[in-house]
């Protein structure tokens, strides 16, 4: 059973989109939050496996609330699907940056939000190659500072050549194809990667190959 807590200040959206997960007999929607404090006050009460949090709240926005969510050790069980009005809002970069597992656009479609929801629970990223891409790219022009590659040190050589591929949106499939692995070898390899880089989740071993500078804008 999947464990999911809704968090937008508009109740209408909050029903909504309770009626649409409850209605999967492997969700379970185990709270509702109106502002960022009662997000962060309800991930830290249910911890939930999902949250699908709004950007725009009052007391604490969705920014606010999944940075608080992502630098608490004890929540880091809980994947933050960000829910925008906007495909590319300003705010959503920064709250991959923070820790988010992905973004959606409120008028996605049903079955794609209960599909949202299974895959991130599942650790995997949420993000399309194409909104990957466009994302990180982003992301890495904002950066002040230059790329920090010492953060690759505990990597191996086949190790920083697969979160290359990762960085560029590539599943484990298609990595094994790329390396000639089996897609096994290159799940273990990711996993092995997020280890070792404290990672949340793929989505942040996309950040990782951006801000180290593995990936550079234009090569994904």
């Amino acid at each position: 059973m999947i464990r999911v807590a809704i968090a937008d200040d508009q109740q209408l959206i909050r029903g909504g989109f309770r009626s649409l997960l409850a209605s999967e007999p492997d969700l379970d929607v185990v709270g509702e939050a109106g502002s960022g404090t009662e997000a962060v006050q309800l991930v830290r009460a249910q911890h939930p496996d999902v949250i699908l949090m709004d950007i725009r709240m009052p007391d604490g926005d969705g920014l606010w609330a999944t940075e608080q969510i992502t630098a608490d050790p004890e929540l880091a069980s809980t994947h933050i699907v960000v829910v925008t009005t906007f495909e590319l809002d300003e705010y959503v970069g920064r709250a991959i940056r923070a820790g988010a597992s992905g973004f959606l656009v409120k008028d996605t479609e049903p079955v794609e939000l209960i599909r949202a929801v299974r895959v991130v629970a599942a650790g995997d990223a949420l993000l399309s190659p194409g909104v990957t891409r466009r994302l990180l790219e982003r992301i890495s022009h904002d950066l002040s500072e230059q790329p920090d590659a010492s953060r690759l040190d505990a990597l191996t050589a086949r190790e920083r050549e697969v979160l290359a591929l990762v960085g560029t949106g590539l599943t484990n499939d298609e990595i094994g194809a790329r390396l000639f692995l089996s897609p096994l070898t290159a799940k273990t390899h990711v996993s092995r990667i997020m280890s070792k880089l404290a990672a949340r989740d793929r989505v942040q071993l996309v950040v990782i190959a951006y801000e180290t500078g593995l990936v550079a804008p234009g090569r994904a």
